[in-house]
């Protein structure tokens, strides 16, 4: 079977390379049957976030699967979600995400507690080994991307697998209409 790559980039088997991963990420690949289709490729990190990124590799937005991390309570207990969408759309955070977790009121999960309670870097955040507590929601749309750009838990590094394989990870739920 042929790597997965995208054009400009060097593709590398992810389970060989955990130099390029955050530990908890190659913990979770090391652990999930469908790593084999999963490639990693070292970026610069100054390119992280999505839209650099997709700007200076030629790569299209739709390409870029981004892992938003929401949060919110009800009757005092926390639920945390982490919502994967297209890089060209957003997660629907007010309305759906605020139905399925069944909170109040959804915010963004800051930028301190998401890096410290998934050990993974900002802008590198994937959903590849994050908490188990934490539910992980895929807009359908995700499902469709042939080559998935998603963070590998570092800055310095992204991990490209078809979109179908996210639907595979444990505990993924797909969700119709989780982006906008």
């Amino acid at each position: 079977m042929d790597l997965i790559s995208l054009p400009g980039l060097n593709s590398l088997p992810a389970t060989d390379h955990p130099e390029l991963l955050a530990p908890r990420v190659a913990t979770a690949l090391a652990d999930w049957a469908a790593a084999a289709g999963v490639a990693v490729v070292e970026i610069d990190p100054d390119l992280a976030d999505t839209a650099a990124m997709s700007a200076a590799y030629d790569l299209p937005l739709s390409a870029g699967v981004n892992c938003v991390l929401v949060a919110g309570k009800r009757e005092g207990e926390e639920r945390i979600a982490a919502c994967l969408v297209r890089a060209d759309t957003r997660a629907d955070v007010n309305h759906t995400v605020k139905r399925l977790i069944d909170v109040r009121k959804p915010s963004f999960l800051p930028m301190e507690r998401a890096v410290a309670e998934s050990q993974m870097e900002y802008g590198g955040i994937t959903p590849v080994g994050l908490p188990d507590s934490w539910r992980l929601l895929l807009d359908t749309r995700v499902l469709d991307v042939d080559v998935a750009v998603i963070g590998s838990g570092v800055r310095r590094s992204k991990l490209l697998l078809p979109g179908r394989l996210l639907g595979e990870l444990p505990g993924a739920e797909v969700v119709e209409g989780l982006a906008g």
